[in-house]
């Protein structure tokens, strides 16, 4: 996984609605969100937090996009199903390999390879502000909030 101070890893991918890339953000601050996956009851509540909060991030000049592996199709579904209004990115694997969130996890002891939840919080000059490991959702969105409100 990149560390804070770290130049962000480059990435292009499919978006609902169309490619997201990461020079699409040059000079702003971009809030990077990975999720396991659509329409699971934490992925919906992140994304929920993250859509309430939108107009906030964007007085901060703070863009969001959120990121799973789950289809374009999919994504449009559960923005759509549950009015989310984030960006959401459909990752191949290189993205979510480049940013070191796609991980071995463990349920009910059997492994399985799966993405951590994890946010980047990205500078206008496209070095890693700051970064949020294995999120727990609940209060997550706010903090993201105010660590872009103090992002110069």
């Amino acid at each position: 996984m990149p560390k804070a101070g770290d130049a962000a890893p480059d990435f292009r991918m499919d978006g609902d609605n169309g490619t997201i890339a990461l020079a699409d953000f040059a000079g702003k601050k971009l809030v990077l969100y990975f999720y396991p996956k659509d329409d699971t009851p934490g992925c919906t509540t992140e994304g929920k937090a993250f859509s309430a909060l939108q107009a906030e991030f964007a007085a901060a000049d703070t863009a969001i996009v959120g990121v799973s592996r789950d289809s374009v199709a999919s994504h449009a579904k559960f923005r759509a199903k549950q009015g989310l209004t984030v960006a959401l990115g459909s990752d191949e694997g290189a993205v979510t390999e480049a940013y070191g969130v796609w991980v071995e996890k463990s349920m009910y002891g059997k492994k399985y390879m799966g993405i951590e939840r994890a946010t980047f919080l990205i500078g206008r000059d496209g070095v890693i502000a700051e970064i949020w490991p294995k999120v727990k959702v609940p209060g997550h969105a706010e903090a993201v909030l105010a660590a872009a409100r103090a992002l110069a």
